[in-house]
């Protein structure tokens, strides 16, 4: 179920999910079930006490409401937060999003946001991620004519956020620096797939968007690199999910031939796209391992399950790739009349939904992800249950 890049070992376990999908997922989901019972009771003690999370709107924990001071954005807005806390948080879902689960699972609970101001250590990590934000700069997709929000900040200046927190925590020590990063989980994760799906709902071409992915591939393996050199020994670099299945995309790229669909109503070529994008990063995270054998770096999949999870729904009858707050069209997505906008309606119960706002997943989306994939990175990054 997972495609696992390191130093020490390579997984590569996939569902055939479109073709005899029907036993093995049901036996699949006992056996998932089992295991996430008998963990349940039990405490994560891992080798490091903090995160430090860039990326986007699947990870962001309320910095993307502080960017611009003074923009309304919709995460603030009723009803984001009706499943928890009740109320607009800024992140974009119903509840929490998937940093949460991850530092709930290792113990990690109290993670903050750059924004607000944030230059203390007194908590388990920071969470840098803005949703929207691509890998690439934002001068790249402009001069082709994609735009962006005025809030979404790429890998480069997210970048720039985690050197200026390390120096105001740490006076400017190198030491100092490396030691915080050498007890911390660093985490890239860039799920959306910003980089592949604004252009091709504003008109750009699956070919001319192919172009993009080796210069995403190695912006993203700079970074890592970067932040090794600085000092951190642990790193998980995520793949994207199948953006063919997203509201959003089978709105924009609506298609009139059912030969551009696959069983489960996705778009062939867009998920194509980004199975041949995960792949190569994959590789790339392997030669990676190979440069730093002293560090752990780590692929995480998160294709697989977001599609498995897409598969089980649509076996039990229900639509699953209609957004669960958003009006118009199959899929309950109008880019025009956006979740949180006025007269726009949510759904009555956003646990039975996979999609919360077209874009986004709903918390119990996220949640079921994590609780599949943490259990295989466990013991990778040296975690134990207790």
């Amino acid at each position: 179920m997972f495609l696992i890049g390191t130093s020490t070992a390579t997984m590569n376990i996939q569902f055939d999910s479109v073709r005899k999908y029907s036993s093995s997922l049901k036996i699949t989901a006992f056996l998932l079930l089992a295991m996430v019972n008998s963990a349940s009771s039990m405490t994560t003690k891992c080798p490091f006490s903090r995160i430090f999370l860039l990326g986007d709107g699947f990870s962001d924990i309320g910095t993307s409401a502080n960017v611009v001071p003074g923009l309304s954005i919709p995460s603030t807005r009723f009803p984001y937060g009706i499943t928890f806390p009740g109320t607009p948080n800024g992140r974009w879902s119903d509840g929490r999003v998937s940093t949460e689960f991850v530092a709930q699972d290792f113990e990690l609970p109290d993670i903050r946001p750059y924004f607000p101001a944030n230059n203390s250590l007194r908590n388990n990590g920071v969470i840098f991620a803005v949703a929207r934000s691509p890998v690439l700069d934002l001068e790249f997709f402009r001069s082709r004519g994609v735009d962006f929000p005025p809030y979404a900040v790429p890998l480069k200046v997210q970048l720039q956020w985690i050197r200026s927190y390390l120096n105001s925590v740490c006076s400017n020590s190198t030491d100092c620096s490396a030691k915080i990063l050498q007890d911390s989980l660093v985490i890239l994760g860039y799920e959306d797939g910003n980089d592949i799906g604004y252009p091709l709902s504003q008109g750009k071409s699956i070919e001319e968007v192919k172009a993009f992915v080796p210069l995403i591939r190695n912006t993203i393996i700079d970074a890592a690199r970067e932040l090794i050199k600085m000092g951190a020994t642990r790193v998980v670099i995520t793949g994207s999910n199948p953006l063919g299945c997203f509201p959003y995309i089978l709105t924009a790229l609506d298609n009139s031939s059912l030969a551009a669909y696959d069983p489960l109503g996705c778009l062939k070529s867009v998920n194509n796209l980004i199975i041949s994008k995960n792949n190569d990063l994959n590789l790339a995270v392997t030669r990676l391992s190979l440069e730093f054998l002293n560090a752990t770096i780590l692929f995480a999949d998160l294709y697989t399950p977001l599609q498995t999870i897409i598969s089980t729904t649509a076996l039990l009858g229900t639509n699953p790739l209609k957004a669960c707050c958003g009006i118009g069209g199959r899929y309950n997505f109008d880019e025009n009349r956006f979740c949180a906008s006025p007269g726009v309606p949510f759904c009555a119960n956003p646990n039975r939904y996979i999609f919360w706002d077209g874009l986004h997943l709903t918390q119990e989306t996220f949640d079921r992800i994590t609780s599949v994939v943490l259990p295989v990175f466990r013991p990778l990054l040296k975690c134990r249950l207790i």
